[in-house]
Parts: C-alpha cells; structure tokens; sequence
C-alpha cells in the first residue's frame, strides 16, 4: 500500500506539474522536464509494485489482479500527462489555448482526488466521495474535451494548427479519463473487502 501510495502522489505531482506549465507556457515550458522526471519516477515505483507483488512470502493488501490492473492504470495517468507535456513542445505550440488550460486544471483535481480516493484506501476509511468526484470531472473532462475540438473546426483555424490541438485535447482526455480507471478499480476492490 504504501508503493501504491507513492505511484498516486507522482501522478498527482505530475498533473499540477501539467497544470501549472500550461498556465504559464511557454514561460514555464522548463517544467515538461520535471514531468519527463515524474514519469520516469512512475515507471521505477511501477516496476516496485510489480516486483514486490510477484516475491514469495508476501500478502498483498487485496487481489493480485486488482494490483497489477490498479498499477498500471495509475502509471497511465503519468504517461499521457508526460505525452500532453512533450507535444507541446513536439509541435512547436508558442501559445495554450484555453481550453486546453481548463482540461489541465480538471486533470490535475482528478489527479488530486485520485490521490485522495488512494489515500482513504490505505487509511481505512470513506472512498465513494472521492470516486464520485472524478467521476464528475470525467464528465466535465469529456464536455470540455468536446467543446475544444468543435472549435477547432468552427472558427477555420489554420489545418496544422488543428491537427496539433485535437492530438494535445485527446491526450488530456486520455489522462482523465485514466483516472476515471482508476476510480472503477478503486470501486472493485472497495466492494470486494466490503468498504465503502
């Protein structure tokens, strides 16, 4: 519990991160590599998850399956938050789009709430209303994302431009959506070990 602990606060850190570049990109484009850092981090506590959970002699908390399905999809976050960071820079934005600014700040409350959600788990107590709530800003993620990509398309932005924004919002809607995984898995083993 405490690896999977630590894996929920580097992708919550890696969604501020993400937030706080996109609200000051390109001034703060620095802090794509600390997301680079943040994955790389994910990738070394995923791998200790997985190592640990496969040593003879050790219980793990809950279902093996559920620890592997729950590792990766909170390492899922950190990737596509990683992906978002480096596309920036990859397609030469000079400027964030709003949109992609509010998809950011959802992201890095679901990040947050993912963290939390986690944290109730390992401490024993109430988890629906932090699973509830990414659960609402997948919905808001997904209306945003919508709104974003129709945009682009109704306000005859040049083709390039176009291509490179509906890449950068999908990814972002990956991200929230990984953490929206997260939460059924969390759900799963909630109702598994008769908590709530």
């Amino acid at each position: 519990m405490d690896l999977i602990q630590e894996a929920a606060g580097n992708a919550c850190r890696a969604t501020e991160t993400l937030d706080e570049l996109l609200a000051d990109y390109p001034d703060r484009r620095h802090l794509a590599r600390e997301i680079l850092k943040q994955e790389q981090n994910g990738d070394r506590i995923a791998h200790d998850i997985l190592h640990r959970l496969h040593e003879n002699g050790m219980a793990p908390p809950f279902a093996p399956t559920d620890i592997h399905a729950l590792t990766h999809a909170i390492d899922d976050i950190v990737d596509y938050s990683e992906q978002a960071a480096d596309s920036l820079g990859l397609y030469g934005v000079e400027a964030p789009m709003a949109q992609a600014q509010q998809l950011t700040a959802v992201l890095a409350e679901s990040g947050a709430s993912v963290l939390d959600a986690v944290t109730a788990l390992r401490d024993h107590s109430e988890i629906a209303p932090h699973l509830v709530r990414v659960r609402e800003l997948e919905s808001e993620g997904d209306r945003l994302s919508r709104e974003a990509i129709a945009s682009l398309f109704a306000k005859g932005i040049d083709p390039m431009v176009v291509i490179r924004w509906k890449d950068i919002f999908e990814v972002l809607e990956q991200a929230i959506d990984s953490c929206e995984t997260v939460a059924h898995i969390l759900e799963g083993i909630s109702l598994a070990n008769g908590r709530s």
